[in-house]
């Protein structure tokens, strides 16, 4: 039980690189990373652009409003530095000894997952109701794939975040299972009998029961012994 639950080996085990980079959940993570990535580099490097070519002022290319681009390079940072993390965690997680700790981390896991799901779906919401308000100009066409790339890779990290919350979800309920499983095992054993004691019918046998030794080599009366009289 202590080490080899919530879908990781016995503790102290060597993680293999090529199988540990095969796990689903890490695809995910690497994928998840790589959305992140090109959401706000694609806001911040091209999703500020001028009005027009007298303005030099840079204004967010979604309908000019600073609050949609600045919420999507947030997102887009919160998602980065969270998979660098969860993917670290996930490769020393077979080092991980505690039941408790294994289970505190997969919770982490599910409830980061879980709400980067929800920031990515409101980051694409409302860069997609931003740019479909924006009006075109020469500006604007200029960073409009950046802007369309930023709303597009938000979608797809939706799915990635969604994904990695329901990995994360059947490591915690195969974990669970694992410790009631194991905890119903110890109460059934406890009450069994100690297997290295024999059982027998509890009456002895007369046939196999041998006299004292030296019995028949005692004599009642030894010679030169008298019995006093009384």
């Amino acid at each position: 039980m202590e080490g080899a639950s919530f879908g990781a080996g016995r503790a102290g085990g060597a993680v293999d690189p090529v199988d540990f980079l095969k796990q689903p959940q890490t695809i995910l993570r690497v994928t998840s990373w790589i959305f992140s990535i090109v959401v706000f580099g694609s806001i911040v490097n091209e999703c500020y652009v001028n009005r027009d070519s007298q303005d030099p002022e840079l204004l967010c290319i979604f309908n000019q409003n600073e609050s949609a681009c600045s919420y999507g390079i947030a997102v887009g940072i919160i998602a980065f530095f969270g998979c660098i993390f969860f993917f670290v965690v996930d490769l020393y997680f077979q080092q991980i000894s505690s039941v408790k700790d294994r289970k505190r981390v997969v919770l982490l896991d599910l409830g980061f997952s879980g709400f980067l799901s929800f920031l990515w779906f409101v980051a694409f919401c409302f860069l997609a109701n931003q740019w479909q308000r924006t009006t075109m100009s020469k500006g604007t066409s200029q960073g409009a794939d950046a802007a369309r790339a930023a709303i597009a890779f938000s979608f797809f990290s939706i799915i990635t975040w969604v994904a990695l919350a329901v990995k994360a979800l059947q490591r915690y309920r195969l974990g669970t299972d694992m410790s009631l499983f194991a905890t119903e095992q110890f109460a059934a054993d406890a009450g069994a009998p100690y297997p290295g004691y024999p059982t027998g019918s509890g009456i002895e046998s007369t046939e196999t029961y041998q006299s004292p030794p030296f019995a028949e080599t005692l004599d009642a009366n030894p010679k030169g012994y008298q019995v006093p009289a009384y």
